[in-house]
């Protein structure tokens, strides 16, 4: 019996799909035990009896079999692997994933599935830029899909550009990586972390409220980045757009309050991280119907009540308090001179100064330039390269465990 990983391979409609059979046959020659699904479309292009005759397996391809469902249902199937391989990944798997349909059996093991997914896209290349294959490419990315390919050069159909599926040694070589990765120490494990995120919504009336322009794309990043490196994370986030990370304990709040008193409930903990840009006031005076407009012109006052400090609050948390807490400083002058005064005021132990002033593009943008502050000297300031907020939540993460370590 084989005595290596377990994947199991989903091979889609696609000419490109014969050359998965090379994949299985690598791949077996390293022991790894492999499963596979058909889809109908695969089934044009590779036979059930050449897939089978290779992984050594039975070949699944009928949701509905009520023998393979006693010997392995589509749930078990979906579970035992280390990996699930979508190989080769056509655009119509790719959207029935992106969009979560479970039409056959293949969609289905899918979106059952509690393990990582790796793709290897191939079709045209005017399918692949398209803009709806685009954008179920980067829906699927950020649940954390795993891409290989597709690589450039001539097409099966006579055209030329990307399109091509990966050559069976590219997508071993990925598969090897992302396996010995998963299994690599992981150097926060024992460790928690909370985490906050995204904008706070403070209401003025039922309808309306006060708020800003965070998108939650770097507190999201930090949280996978930790859970990542093997602390258990809590994420506290407000309102935002993003799919939750894989592996993260979330927790969706409105307010500043319910913001606070979520990190409380989170304690104790060894890291503490406040990403989230909280709204410092909010309405002294929220109504409980919708503010009219008065006839007369007249702007009634809106007046504000100081919101909750959570970093200062976390920072002086007694026998709770986190063993490393840090803060952001969103700032959008004097960046450097503010971040510093704000770490010393609230107590933290290291401030994330950021400029978010309109001309950067840092509010609501995929990139971020950060200066960690971790002393009352300039000399220990970390000044890292503007880099993606996945790049900087990586960075923190690397950081966190050199302290810990």
């Amino acid at each position: 019996m084989p005595t290596g990983p377990n994947i199991l391979l989903i091979i889609s409609g696609g000419i490109a799909a014969y050359k998965v059979l090379e994949v299985i046959r690598r791949l077996r020659d390293r022991d790894f035990n492999i499963r596979a699904i058909l889809t109908k479309g695969g089934a044009q292009f590779v036979t059930p009896l050449s897939v089978s005759a290779l992984t050594e397996n039975k070949v699944y391809q009928d949701l509905f079999s009520l023998t393979d469902e006693a010997e392995m249902g589509h749930i078990r199937l979906s579970r035992e692997a280390d990996l699930v391989l979508v190989a080769p990944a056509s655009a119509d798997i790719l959207a029935k994933m992106a969009t979560g349909q479970a039409g056959d059996l293949a969609t289905t093991a899918l979106l059952a599935t509690d393990k990582p997914v790796m793709i290897a896209p191939a079709m045209n290349v005017e399918m692949w830029n398209h803009p709806a294959t685009q954008a179920n490419i980067a829906t699927l990315e950020s649940r954390g899909v795993i891409r290989v390919g597709p690589s450039a050069g001539d097409l099966a159909c006579g055209e030329v550009g990307s399109g091509r599926l990966a050559e069976p040694a590219e997508i071993i070589a990925s598969v090897l990586d992302f396996l010995e990765a998963q299994n690599a120490p992981k150097p926060l494990a024992g460790k928690t972390a909370v985490v906050t995120s995204g904008p706070t919504h403070e209401p003025i009336d039922p309808v309306r409220y006060i708020a800003n322009r965070s998108s939650g794309k770097q507190g999201h990043a930090i949280a996978e980045a930790l859970s990542d490196a093997g602390a258990a994370v809590t994420l506290v986030s407000g309102p935002v757009t993003l799919p939750d990370p894989a592996g993260v304990k979330v927790v969706r709040v409105e307010t500043a309050r319910e913001m606070l008193a979520s990190v409380q409930d989170a304690l104790p903990a060894d890291i503490a991280i406040c990403a989230a840009a909280v709204a410092d006031w909010r309405s002294a005076d929220e109504a409980g119907q919708k503010l009219k407009k008065d006839r007369s012109g007249e702007i009634p006052d809106l007046k504000l009540s100081e919101n909750p400090d959570i970093l200062a609050t976390i920072s002086k948390a007694g026998p709770t308090r986190p063993g490393l807490v840090i803060g952001f400083a969103a700032e959008t002058e004097n960046v450097i001179d503010h971040a510093r005064a704000k770490r010393a005021r609230k107590g933290c132990d290291w401030i994330l100064a950021n400029d978010v002033a309109p001309e950067t593009g840092t509010f609501g943008g995929d990139d971020n330039e950060i200066c960690l502050i971790s002393g009352d000297d300039e000399n220990s300031d970390e000044r890292w390269e503007r880099q993606s907020k996945t790049g900087v939540a990586r960075a923190l993460s690397a950081r966190i465990i050199k302290h810990f370590s």
